[in-house]
């Protein structure tokens, strides 16, 4: 019986290749397109959780009231997680994680490469498995250094690594003594080594200190340990250990939410990643409901055709569970079809999909799981996509279609309307938020940026360069190539530190609360930066030897302070007071999505980690840049010249919003394709049905245009009635997600109305082709048989 109902169904199929073509093409694009999204939703949700104790591993975190505003934050004092470990019994291990760059120097190889110090344990406490080596061990000695593979074999070639040595910096030498698999895309710890913290400590980079929150401690709790009543213990760690100076809380949060939760919202980590996710997730299933909601309605369109068929087989005894079983399977064969060509589309769009995400997805053919999931998800496409037409065809009456007076229902509403209606509701919904995501991005493009981006390069500090600065910084200005250089202790594009505890005259208690994002200059911040001076003077410690306490603020640290007559005001944090010289116009220093915050600009009390070097405009960048490499190259010989330009990282903070907006753009073309694929099959089925009547009215004296319009306004309806049930909830949509967004687009009039048009003419353009070549049809051919 099975064998016989898929037969039928491949009959039907080659009977009518048109429609199949549709429908095939249909459901293979719309299942393609789901596969891929699901596939990036799978990577993002299964952010490290494939460590074997990831229901046990916990980050610690603070929180703290700023500025009036309850902050949650992830950065911790390093002596926390040893603390955590000596006291608290339900803490079986914890380990902590600290970022490290360093040169590498194997021969003659020299590479700047990004990894982290890490205790110990941290390799136990995380599964990355371990090639070479014994995670337990290899980083017993301060010396010892795990790398991945491919940084291995950057420095060794095909050599084996363990027991290789490498100079770090021109100074240490260090020992292979492990070699990880490649880490996955899938986890938040991207590093190409792991150096032990045992030499973060002999560098004096450690510290005691509870109020310095600059690296990411994590705990594995015991089997039994409850994690709520874990958090009431150690709430007041902090507080217990400064004698209530430091008032922030801490709470411990689970390594598997920390993607998906990463946005702090008044205290709790509730947004963040998550509704990206959930976007995409609802557009892939608007698409593959699309694409099914094309087969239902062909399907049902085409019943006339099917209604003798079915007549028959219920006089010779067939029962209505049967007739749905046959249509069921017929719907299956062609998903099976579908989703062998969705998956050719797949392997085919990867490599291009992967380039705009910035990810290495893949279709895991060896894992047995992948087979059971595709083998599910291709069987319930082809119910859902079945299952209307096969409930509508198997209750036809017998008598009526053997009589000949069976007629489709031509109701004002029927399921293939409401279908239809659905459809392009869910076309619609995506072409608006595509347009408002598009807008976001704009809008923080076009914000002032407040600083001079052209011609603005930054260097980080290694080797001999702070010993030889002045005499660099003098090569450099007599070169021609640099109009003005700076110290600064973090990248114009970053912000490295901040802090709070500050009081000044007329500060309150409530004041010292204020978060300031700190950055240092030693002189010429202006000049390099291209900001602009509201009052006062730049800090320039040598002109004036007392600017080594210097500081500037910023506007909106002005306005916050409340400082009527800020030059000269002296600003102390308890140990040292900072004078005022200067006030510099804000200018955005983090993301370009957020307000900014207040900013002091310290002279040298601070510390100093790169060099900014404002570029000739009146020569070639090139020639700019070879000189300056040929500076570096006389005063740190033994590290590449390796630079920056600000503009470059300051676009980079665009990506994240800029890959949502061109998969929004991606998909929803493709949810447009699949609509107009449907209406135009239809439209196609529609008008052959009327033939007849349009010769009629022809021969009445009816015109082309005419015709075409009777044809079209059905459908067109039907799109007026989507756009007016999509509109409100469009903008709910994207009201919720500009709301991730302090600095954001409004959602204008505008947006609907050219989407609305956009909509309208896409559907004219489909179905009036269909609507014009069946109103030029002659009407003897049409009538002859009349």
């Amino acid at each position: 019986m099975l064998k016989n109902y898929f037969k039928i169904a491949w009959r039907n199929i080659v009977r009518s290749k048109g429609y199949a073509f549709i429908n095939i093409g249909g459901l293979g694009i719309g299942m393609a397109s789901a596969i891929l999204i699901l596939l990036w939703i799978q990577n993002e949700v299964s952010m490290d959780r494939e460590h074997s104790k990831s229901d046990r591993i916990y980050r610690m975190y603070n929180r703290d009231t700023f500025s009036g505003e309850l902050w949650a934050w992830g950065t911790t004092p390093k002596i926390m997680g040893p603390t955590l470990e000596k006291d608290y019994p339900e803490v079986e291990q914890a380990v902590r994680i600290n970022h490290a760059n360093f040169l590498f120097t194997v021969g003659d190889k020299k590479m700047n490469e990004s990894g982290s110090f890490i205790d110990p344990d941290f390799l136990d406490v995380f599964d990355f498995p371990m090639l070479q080596g014994n995670s337990s061990t290899a980083l017993e000695d301060p010396y010892n250094m795990v790398v991945t593979e491919d940084f291995a074999k950057k420095l060794f070639g095909t050599e084996m690594a363990v027991g290789q040595t490498v100079k770090i910096d021109s100074t240490d030498i260090f020992t292979v003594t492990g070699v990880l698999e490649n880490l996955p895309n899938n986890t938040r710890f991207q590093s190409d080594y792991f150096l032990s913290w045992a030499y973060m400590k002999k560098l004096g980079w450690d510290d005691e200190w509870w109020g310095n929150n600059s690296v990411e401690n994590y705990v594995l709790l015991t089997e039994n340990a409850s994690h709520e009543a874990f958090n009431e213990k150690v709430i007041n760690i902090t507080k217990e250990h400064t004698n209530g100076e430091n008032t922030a809380d801490v709470f411990s949060y689970p390594l598997s939410q920390i993607h998906l939760y990463g946005k702090s919202e008044n205290g709790q980590l509730v947004g963040g990643r998550i509704v990206t996710v959930r976007m995409f997730g609802f557009i892939a299933l608007f698409i593959l409901v699309i694409a099914c909601i094309n087969f239902m309605n062909l399907s049902t369109a085409r019943s006339e055709k099917r209604a003798k068929e079915v007549g028959l087989r219920k006089v010779v005894g067939a029962r209505k569970t049967s007739l749905i079983a046959q249509f069921i399977g017929e719907s299956t064969l062609i998903a099976l079809i579908a989703g062998v060509l969705a998956i050719l589309l797949v392997e085919l769009a990867l490599p291009s999909f992967n380039i705009l995400i910035g990810k290495q997805l893949f279709l895991p053919y060896t894992e047995v799981i992948f087979w059971l999931q595709l083998i599910s998800f291709i069987l319930l496409t082809g119910l859902l996509a079945g299952s209307y037409p096969a409930f509508f065809l198997s209750s036809f009456s017998p008598v009526n279609v053997l009589k000949g007076t069976f007629r489709s229902a031509a109701s004002a509403v029927n399921p293939r309307k409401i279908l239809v209606v659905i459809q392009f509701s869910f076309a619609i919904i995506l072409i608006v938020s595509t347009i408002i995501i598009q807008r976001q991005i704009s809008h923080a493009q076009n914000r002032e940026l407040g600083y001079n981006q052209d011609n603005l390069i930054y260097i980080s500090m290694q080797g001999d360069i702070e010993k030889h600065y002045s005499a660099i910084k003098q090569a450099l200005l007599s070169s021609g190539s640099s109009l003005a250089v700076t110290q600064s202790m973090s990248p114009i594009t970053q912000r490295y530190s901040d802090g709070w505890g500050y009081s000044w005259e007329g500060s309150t208690p409530e004041d010292e609360k204020l978060d300031f994002i700190r950055f240092s200059a030693d002189a010429d911040f202006m000049k390099v930066m291209g900001t602009n001076l509201v009052e006062g003077r730049d800090i320039d410690i040598y002109e004036f030897a007392s600017d080594s306490t210097a500081i500037l603020l910023n506007e909106t640290a002005i306005r916050k302070m409340g400082l009527e007559n800020p030059l000269g005001q002296i600003v102390s944090d308890g140990e040292d007071n900072y004078t005022v010289v200067g006030i510099i116009e804000d200018f955005i220093f983090e993301s370009p999505y957020d307000p900014v915050n207040p900013l002091m600009v310290f002279g040298p009390s601070s510390w100093f980690s790169y060099l900014h070097i404002r570029l000739n405009p009146d020569q070639p960048v090139a020639d700019n840049l070879a000189k300056i490499q040929s500076v570096f190259e006389e005063f740190n010989p033994n590290f590449p010249f390796e630079y920056q330009f600000a503009d470059e990282q300051y676009a980079r903070k665009f990506d994240d919003t800029a890959r949502t907006a061109k998969l929004s753009i991606v998909f929803t073309i493709l949810t447009i394709v699949i609509s107009c694929l449907g209406l135009f099959g239809l439209s196609t089925y529609m008008a052959a049905n009327r033939l007849k009547e349009i010769g009629v009215r022809k021969v009445l004296g009816a015109s082309v245009g005419s015709i075409s319009l009777l044809l079209s306004k059905d459908f067109l309806k039907l799109v007026g009635i989507a756009f007016l049930l999509s509109v409100p909830i469009a903008w709910y949509i994207m009201d919720q997600w500009l709301q991730n967004y302090d600095y954001s687009v409004g959602i204008e009039w505008w947006v609907f109305v050219a989407t609305g048009t956009a909509t309208m003419l896409i559907a004219l353009f489909t179905v009036g082709f269909q609507s014009i070549k069946a109103a030029l049809t002659n009407p003897a051919r049409t009538l002859k048989s009349e």
